[in-house]
């Protein structure tokens, strides 16, 4: 007796198989998502910002004429620099010296009549006391002497009036500095009811350089002191690096010596103040420079370059590969940049391998080949499956 074998369990038995021959041939052709990563690793990072400051003088003066006269002759050399009390400017003399000569005689006129009065009060005082001068007599004896004391008084000073109105004469210079251009020429009447600008005198070494930031920044940095992530230089004073026009690091650092108390309402800004110097004379009041202000030094951070960190509603973040081979998504806080690459204070660990390149071809969860990240290569596309 023959038994028949139905061909429809065979026919779904061998397309089961080749259904699942397929499906392995199908994951064993389909590679790892290959992305390029970086190894993080802390390190002390500056804390820099980058902004426009405009130069000024350390100490400025005027030097003007302070009293009436004909100016005679300019001494200095104009764009030079002069020492403190340096004469720069002669007016003429001549009526001061009369002047204080005037006063001299009427000093001497005043010494002689306080002598003569003084000789009589003694008379009187004597007189008086042998009960022959009455009392009124001798109160006026005693009256005109103290007059003629206190008008000698009032003549030494009006000595010493015209005596420094006569030094007023030599126009010398208040600081030391860089004289400027001269503002009256030879033969012109100054200091005629006030006091004439002849010229002004900078000091720039060393100089000033202003600029402003931002209250938010300030704030954040003040915060991070405050927790110790930022320290401070040696001096605790934070750093300034001035760029010149043609883009060159100017070869001396300055310090920030001044922060203003109040915001400013119209650019909610604080002015700031470096000191920089200046020692060639290669930097000029009112130039406009760019400037490098470092603020201090982050403790323990991480510098992870800009493509590597993604940013949604939750807040920036950064995938990275674990040592399972698997991609993770780590939350990271990444509130300063610096050059290319962000500067991340939290959320990292040493070794965790950051994607930089190929991040849109995976998803946290997913299998992924870590190759390291160059700079200079293009993003690593995903192989498509065969």
């Amino acid at each position: 007796m023959r038994f028949r074998i139905s061909p429809a369990p065979v026919l779904i038995f061998a397309l089961a198989a080749a259904g699942c021959g397929k499906a392995q041939q199908q994951q064993m052709q389909m590679p790892l998502a290959e992305v390029g990563v970086v190894v993080a690793k802390a390190q002390a990072v500056p804390l820099t910002r980058d902004l426009v400051g405009r130069l000024s003088a350390t100490r400025t003066a005027d030097v003007r004429a302070r009293v009436a006269g004909v100016l005679q002759k300019r001494v200095y050399t104009e764009g030079t620099d002069v020492k403190q009390g340096q004469l720069m400017f002669q007016i003429d003399p001549a009526p001061l010296k009369a002047a204080l000569d005037a006063q001299l005689a009427n000093l001497a006129a005043a010494k002689a009549t306080y002598t003569n009065n003084h000789v009589a009060a003694e008379r009187a005082r004597s007189i008086a006391d042998k009960g022959l001068m009455s009392k009124t007599d001798l109160d006026n004896a005693l009256a005109a002497e103290r007059t003629a004391a206190a008008a000698v008084q009032q003549a030494q000073a009006n000595v010493e009036t015209a005596r420094i109105n006569l030094g007023y004469a030599s126009v010398t210079a208040p600081i030391s500095g860089c004289a400027g251009q001269q503002q009256v020429t030879e033969g012109a009447l100054v200091g005629q009811g006030e006091a004439t600008l002849l010229t002004t005198v900078e000091q720039i070494d060393p100089i000033y350089v202003n600029f402003s930031q931002a209250v938010g920044e300030l704030d954040a940095l003040r915060r991070a002191q405050a927790g110790g992530h930022v320290a401070l230089d040696e001096a605790n004073k934070a750093k300034v690096d001035i760029l010149l026009p043609d883009g060159t690091a100017y070869a001396h650092s300055g310090t920030l010596d001044f922060s203003d108390a109040a915001v400013d309402a119209a650019t909610g800004a604080v002015s700031l103040r470096g000191i920089v110097p200046n020692p060639d004379r290669q930097l000029l009041p009112g130039m406009y420079v760019n400037l490098r202000l470092t603020l201090g030094q982050i403790t323990q951070a991480y510098l992870i370059p800009q493509a590597a960190l993604q940013r949604d509603p939750s807040g920036p973040y950064v995938l990275v590969v674990g040592a399972d081979g698997k991609v993770a998504r780590k939350p990271v806080v990444a509130d300063a940049q610096q050059g290319g690459d962000f500067v991340v204070t939290s959320g990292l660990a040493d070794g965790d391998k950051v994607i930089v390149s190929g991040v849109q071809h995976v998803q946290a969860g997913a299998p992924a080949k870590a190759t390291p990240w160059k700079p200079d290569a293009a993003p690593p596309a995903a192989k498509p499956a065969h």
